[in-house]
């Protein structure tokens, strides 16, 4: 989908995600210390608002106007006064990022579902960690292959679904040292099968 599909999926309903942050989002993210952090492709901002209700500057991006603006507005709701460590900006994900507000780079730097075939996928990881200081976090939670037959909901192309190993493949060529590549159920409420993700956390070395 381009930006412009995406523009008329978020324009045709009220919220397209949920508003609370992905279950593996919070793991990773609450046992780290609060600093400067960046959601791509994070739609409507669900990862980005709550990790600025818990103290980071966190910035969101997406290719679509209509996701950002609407990230904004649920912000100015959401977070009133506190509303200044959260910004949504437009931007592509194979593109470089935009840099944050204060600091050289972001502490996390969080792929949350950014579904993509391998050849744009490692583009957007690359530009990703670009983005991440050294020392800092890359979290990476996608829809895993192993979830068209052994899982429930996701896209079903296989071409945008990327297992642990995949991913751990597509950042070997990067300044990065793999924390941790697992296979993660989720739970999902209109399913009895849990739904299958890949949840990778890498390292963000100097280079």
């Amino acid at each position: 989908m381009d930006a412009a599909a995406w523009d008329e999926r978020y324009a045709g309903v009220d919220l397209v995600w949920s508003t609370g942050p992905n279950v593996f989002v919070e793991e990773v993210a609450g046992a780290l210390p609060p600093g400067r952090a960046l959601d791509i492709a994070g739609g409507e901002g669900r990862n980005a608002l709550w990790l600025a209700e818990q103290g980071w500057d966190a910035t969101c991006t997406d290719f679509s106007d209509v996701a950002v603006r609407r990230a904004r507005a649920i912000a100015a709701s959401r977070l009133g006064e506190g509303a200044g460590g959260f910004r949504a900006l437009v931007a592509d994900a194979l593109e470089p990022a935009p840099p944050p507000g204060e600091g050289p780079g972001y502490d996390l730097v969080v792929f949350s579902y950014l579904q993509l075939p391998d050849a744009p996928w490692r583009t957007a990881l690359a530009r990703g960690v670009e983005a991440a200081v050294p020392g800092g976090t890359v979290l990476v939670v996608c829809h895993a292959a192993r979830n068209l037959d052994a899982g429930t909901g996701g896209p079903q192309d296989p071409a945008v679904l990327h297992d642990p190993d995949d991913v751990v493949a597509a950042a070997g060529d990067l300044p990065v040292e793999v924390v941790s590549a697992e296979l993660r159920e989720r739970a999902v409420e209109s399913s009895q099968r849990p739904a299958l993700d890949t949840v990778v956390a890498l390292h963000r070395v100097a280079v």
